[in-house]
């Protein structure tokens, strides 16, 4: 049985995630900020969209970040895009916004002159970009190092503690694109739109046994 409690604070691609985990097999997936359907859940998923100060207002307002420092190391947690960030400390966005700070570590702007090959960078880093494994984490299994997952974000995340990265990615400069520890796994990209790769990652998550 793998049943899930997403996390909903109003601020995430809430269904399009919910409908990729039924896909590869999770028994029940509950939108939900209920205490007692979390507790029930076998495992959690933590989304996040849109701007940072927008999506941590939310979680105090519907007691998300209390959840969350909670379950951390009870229950396997799955964090997506603003997801990961807010598990660090502290994010630039919006002249500074406190992380829910599971994790010391700073999330950064990309900058406005961002270049590759003497090329300027479009921020934000949006499309398909190679992901590069650190170590052999469960929720590798399957798929293949370089491997291309779906990114939205003009701000990435940098731990203060260089183990915690799982996997980089590069635009314009290395960022960590996956952090984890624990019973915890958490990713920059959006799984739940990239294909094969993404489908196969989400699978491993429901059959984790951190």
């Amino acid at each position: 049985m793998s049943r899930v409690a997403l996390l909903d604070y109003g601020m995430g691609n809430l269904h399009s995630v919910a409908k990729a985990l039924e896909h590869v097999g999770a028994s029940h997936v509950d939108i939900t900020r209920d205490p007692a359907l979390i507790a029930r859940a076998d495992r959690i998923v933590l989304p996040g969209q849109g701007a940072m100060r927008e999506c941590m207002q939310a979680m105090r307002d519907g007691g998300i970040d209390v959840l969350v420092r909670e379950l951390i190391g009870h229950k396997p947690l799955l964090g997506i895009c603003v997801g990961m960030q807010a598990l660090l400390s502290h994010s630039q966005e919006n002249e500074g916004v406190d992380g829910l700070a599971i994790y010391p570590g700073q999330v950064r702007f990309f900058g406005h002159e961002l270049q590759e090959n003497g090329q300027r960078l479009k921020i934000p880093h949006m499309g398909w970009n190679e992901v590069w494994q650190q170590g052999e984490h469960p929720l590798w299994q399957g798929i293949a190092d370089g491997s291309r997952f779906y990114f939205v974000h003009s701000y990435y995340c940098q731990p203060e503690h260089a183990e915690l990265c799982q996997a980089y990615s590069d635009y314009g400069l290395r960022f960590c694109a996956a952090l984890g520890e624990g019973a915890v796994f958490a990713v920059q990209f959006h799984p739940e739109k990239s294909q094969r790769a993404g489908l196969t990652l989400l699978r491993n998550f429901l059959n984790w046994r951190p």
